[in-house]
């Protein structure tokens, strides 16, 4: 077996067969092929598409290419994957408030991709809080708090690592067959036996529109559960931030508002829907209701900002984070407002701008090995339907240099659209899928 024959099938719009895909992903992982043939297999796959069989089977041996988790837990396994938005920092919520609820949450996570932002670049905000634990110290952090937010380490699913590289420089990312192998290879190595998929539609996500946020659902559902995790797909509306600031600080400030009760909002219904799945999947509860109930419980009674407190101080962060957070958070030299030029309702709210605003004013990555400042970005962002007067605030600016608010202002006015008339809100859970 060798890399030649494998694209020749693909050349003549042949799917390769299972041992052929885990020849081919062992061989990523090991260096057997080249970064052309890489590149190559990526655009095969691209042009001729694989099977549901030839999917899961990529899977699978991307999954198994290196390290996978085992647990011996007195709980559900369980884990939940965002397909990304903006504002979007359900993950700090829902781990610890899974925690709470008996649960086990052993989350590998990424960081920053485009306009969204990512959650380890959230969490490495709070002082002192490290996400590049070795297995032991992982399995410590889980098995004592419930839940650990973190990197994955070198010998987790190398082969998509080094096959994500090769589709971010060879225009092959958009693709769903790979797109699924790549979400659910990392995932399924952490040894889950639950796992829900938050699949985000809109001007803030990927899917700009539901047809495609639907067959993306379908395809990591039916991947995942035929590779013997239960999954659940959740489509949610990502057509306006989930929370009001875009951000890695500001983000973890509205996390923590959540937590200790000071706000509710969207997050908080998201993070119900989502974990009343994995919930009653896992067998915790009688129904997803039930477990929709027993999310907002943990977090109205406490219980989960107890859970991410300890977590926080279990991965090097400060022991009275949760009680005294706007001691630690950074902040930005400059905040100020911006004013809205015109008086109407808040009809259209381009996500995406607003992400790649935060980006620009060194909120995120234009490239792999830029440093991020983890105090700016946006807060405040007015709400879709939302009223506003001529010189009233859209949104607040935080950012290090003046040009770079000036810039950022121009894109907010931009971005948010002003109407004379007012727009129905979109529902934010859309379905449920699997």
């Amino acid at each position: 077996m060798n890399a030649r024959t494998i694209l020749a099938k693909l050349r003549h719009k042949q799917s390769p067969n299972r041992d052929e895909l885990v020849w081919f992903a062992q061989a990523l992982a090991d260096g057997t092929v080249s970064d052309a043939q890489a590149g190559a297999f990526a655009m095969g796959v691209c042009h001729v598409g694989l099977s549901d069989v030839a999917r899961v089977a990529l899977t699978m041996a991307m999954r198994d290419s290196g390290r996978v988790l085992k647990w011996d837990l007195n709980g559900p396994v369980l884990d939940k994957h965002s397909t990304g938005g903006v504002g979007d920092c359900v993950s700090l919520v829902l781990a610890p408030a899974l925690a709470a609820c008996g649960a086990y949450v052993p989350m590998i996570s990424g960081r920053g991709l485009g306009h969204t932002g990512g959650t380890l670049d959230k969490i490495e905000a709070i002082p002192g809080v490290s996400t590049q634990l070795d297995e032991a110290q992982f399995r410590r952090v889980v098995g004592k708090v419930g839940c650990a937010i973190v990197g994955a380490t070198a010998d987790v699913a190398p082969a998509d690592k080094r096959l994500y590289a090769v589709r971010d420089v060879s225009s092959t990312v958009d693709s769903m067959d790979l797109i699924t192998a790549s979400i659910l290879s990392k995932k399924l190595a952490a040894g889950l036996q639950g796992l829900v998929l938050d699949v985000k539609v809109g001007s803030g996500a990927f899917m700009k529109d539901l047809p495609q946020a639907q067959a993306l659902a379908n395809a990591l559902t039916k991947t995942a559960n035929a590779s013997g995790c239960r999954t659940t797909a959740v489509i949610s509306d990502m057509s306006q931030p989930l929370v009001p600031s875009l951000g890695n600080a500001l983000e973890v400030a509205e996390v923590m508002r959540v937590l200790t009760g000071q706000t509710k909002g969207p997050i908080v219904s998201v993070c119900a829907a989502l974990g009343g799945v994995l919930l009653a999947n896992a067998g915790l509860t009688h129904g997803v209701q039930a477990g929709a109930d027993l999310i907002v419980r943990a977090i109205r009674e406490g219980h989960a900002a107890e859970r991410f407190g300890m977590m926080i101080a279990a991965m090097g962060g400060p022991v009275r984070f949760v009680e005294d957070y706007n001691r630690f958070l950074p902040e930005a030299t400059i905040i100020g407002e911006v004013s809205s030029e015109a008086a109407g309702y808040v009809t259209a709210i381009d996500g995406e701008a607003l992400g790649m605003a935060v980006v620009d004013l060194g909120g995120g990555r234009v490239v792999e090995s830029d440093q991020i400042n983890s105090a700016v970005g946006l807060s405040d962002v007015v709400r879709l339907g939302a009223k506003v007067a001529k010189g009233a605030p859209l949104a607040v600016i935080h950012a290090v240099r003046a040009n770079d608010a000036e810039r950022a202002a121009q894109t907010v006015r931009q971005a948010i659209k002003i109407s004379d008339k007012p727009v129905k809100t979109p529902e934010l859970i859309i379905e449920r899928v699997g």
